[in-house]
């Protein structure tokens, strides 16, 4: 027997017994206040019997059927509990109020040995509540939860009902009815939390606190995961998380696959034991239209480059923007005629694009150069060497200059290990790129090549 299981069952015999005691004091001292906490112990009896037969359920393997498991079973019980919880809580204020409002108030005999048996009542209301909360903030279980709120607020009105017995033996016959009436607004206040608490559960309500929390674990990856959607649910205290990502068009499977390991042990990581499914897809539409347009306007003749190509979605509509550059010695007229064929073939070829912002600007014409004399940039050879021997562990494989109109421009080649993936070879250039622009202010461009 599971321990969610043995925890239930200790709550059924705990519930048995105080039914039997306040039953048989309330009836023998016309106490109203003991007959309701035992119509009360009854009903946490009848739910302690769902618990144990919900948490049987609920701890049942998936199956075809119920590919999500049966935890749902916990939250369907904790409502039938709140439905006799209702029940009882009417049945009781009905009898204290008739009571309240005849003429005359039947004797309660507050014997002592009445207030012997509440006191031990209440230790023992004490001990199965905490020892069902603890349990079901183990285990994570709703149906526990329920029960200990059950006994939470049967010790209230047990409290209750002592008071109404020592206000009767102070001479206020009233005392007992009031207190029957406490514990009958007790008990309704247990249903209506129960009713609303699983009923989100029941409905899918978002947890507000788990989902930020499996966001923010998400974020803490860093901006190479892209989160399309993030949606969460919960069940017998355990967390589903439904994860949509965007990687770029062109990332291999194992790259998409990686990330998606990631991202599952990220959420895991914030919510334990969660159940996380990651759905990996292509980015976005932007993407592809940026694409599409880019092989659009390529295709167009007389066009020799384009940059800077932005999609942009507006509320009505789809704008790219782009760079188009041109011979420098063309008219503006004629440089015009081509951004509007440019322009024509963009939306001619992508419908979903339904504007087209062209900025045009001339192509840089070929310069003369010339080698520099080896003395004029020893110095410079020496001071880059050092910089690429920092970076890499090695000098580079190759090294040489170019005298142009705007300035001295360095060519270099790198070597690296041959596992390097690209991103990685790509940041070690740019490490030597900027060394080498911060340390020689006079070089005007540096060209870093790569190879294994």
């Amino acid at each position: 027997m599971s321990p969610q299981r043995r925890t239930a069952l200790v709550s059924v015999v705990a519930a048995g017994v105080l039914i039997v005691v306040k039953l048989t004091i309330g009836l023998a001292t016309g106490s109203l206040g003991l007959v309701s906490e035992a119509i009360h112990s009854g009903t946490d009896m009848v739910a302690a019997l769902l618990t144990f037969f919900a948490v049987g359920v609920s701890g049942r393997p998936a199956d075809r059927s119920h590919p999500y498991g049966h935890g749902k079973a916990e939250h369907l019980s904790a409502l039938a509990e709140a439905v006799l919880l209702v029940g009882a809580s009417l049945f009781i204020a009905y009898k204290a109020i008739d009571r309240l409002a005849s003429s005359g108030h039947p004797e309660v005999d507050a014997a002592w040995y009445a207030i012997a048996v509440l006191i031990g009542v209440i230790a023992i209301d004490v001990s199965r509540a905490l020892i069902s909360w603890r349990a079901s903030r183990r285990y994570g279980s709703a149906a526990l939860a329920a029960s200990a709120m059950h006994f939470a607020s049967d010790l209230a009105g047990s409290v209750a009902v002592l008071i109404g017995l020592i206000c009767v033996r102070a001479g206020f016959e009233q005392g007992d009815s009031i207190a029957a009436l406490l514990v009958a607004l007790l008990v309704l206040g247990a249903a209506g939390h129960l009713v609303r608490q699983n009923v989100d559960v029941l409905m899918d309500r978002t947890n507000a606190d788990a989902h930020e929390r499996a966001r923010q674990a998400i974020a803490e990856l860093g901006p190479s995961v892209l989160v399309r959607r993030l949606r969460m649910r919960e069940s017998a205290g355990r967390h589903f998380a439904d994860v949509v990502i965007a990687v770029p068009p062109g990332a291999a499977v194992a790259q998409g696959h990686a990330l998606a390991d990631e991202v599952e042990d990220a959420v895991q990581r914030a919510l334990p034991g969660a159940d996380v499914v990651v759905h990996v897809e292509p980015e976005g539409h932007g993407a592809a239209l940026r694409e599409q347009a880019l092989a659009a306007a390529l295709g167009v003749p007389r066009v020799r480059e384009i940059h800077n190509v932005n999609v942009v979605e507006l509320a009505d509509r789809t704008v790219v923007s782009l760079h188009l550059k041109l011979p420098g010695d063309l008219s503006l007229e004629e440089a015009h005629e081509i951004a509007s064929s440019v322009e024509a073939a963009i939306l001619a070829a992508v419908p979903a694009i339904e504007e087209v912002q062209t900025h045009l600007e001339p192509l840089a014409e070929p310069a003369a150069g010339s080698a520099p004399r080896a003395a004029d940039v020893a110095q410079a050879q020496a001071e880059i060497a050092a910089i690429v021997r920092a970076a890499t562990g090695q000098p580079p494989r190759e090294l040489r200059f170019l005298e142009t109109p705007q300035g001295l421009v360095a060519f270099l080649t790198l070597g690296l290990p041959p596992e390097s993936t690209l991103a990685a070879a790509h940041g070690r250039a740019s490490e030597v790129e900027e060394g080498i622009r911060q340390e020689r202010t006079d070089i005007a461009d540096v060209i870093v090549h790569t190879e294994p």
